[in-house]
């Protein structure tokens, strides 16, 4: 089920769906993302997904391009404990394709115990099935 999509003139796209027969949310990315549509799709996300009150996401940014979102301190400080109260609680994160890496690996802290397992992957259906596999466990 879509829930919002944003596609910017240069043709990348940011786009939310509810994927009912998994249960999860997925957000993925397109093309290069500059920081400000970074910010403004993660912010989406809030908006749009408070009454599912959903734990999973499955955030795929393989088909990006370039440099990508560069504000862990605003993941952190701004977005994550609006995404803590609206119920998510396991994070299966896809790096691009291009480089096999974002920021995200590179600064992400460790887990909020009790609270956050954030998992890094390279392959889609690697982090589909952690997530499953987190969904046996609660």
């Amino acid at each position: 089920m879509l829930i919002h999509s944003l596609l910017d003139r240069d043709g990348s796209s940011c786009t939310l769906t509810y994927d009912e027969s998994e249960g999860w949310l997925r957000a993925t990315w397109r093309g290069y993302i500059d920081a400000t549509e970074a910010m403004h799709g993660a912010s989406e996300y809030l908006t749009h997904v408070g009454p599912l009150h959903c734990a999973y996401l499955l955030n795929d940014n393989s088909a990006l391009r370039g440099s990508w979102f560069d504000s862990v301190e605003w993941l952190e400080r701004v977005w994550l404990p609006q995404a803590l109260q609206r119920g998510l609680h396991y994070v299966a994160h896809v790096v691009q394709a291009d480089t096999r890496t974002d920021i995200l690996t590179l600064t992400f802290p460790a887990p909020l115990v009790g609270m956050l397992e954030l998992q890094i992957f390279h392959q889609v259906a690697e982090a589909e099935e952690w997530l499953r596999s987190c969904q046996q466990r609660t």
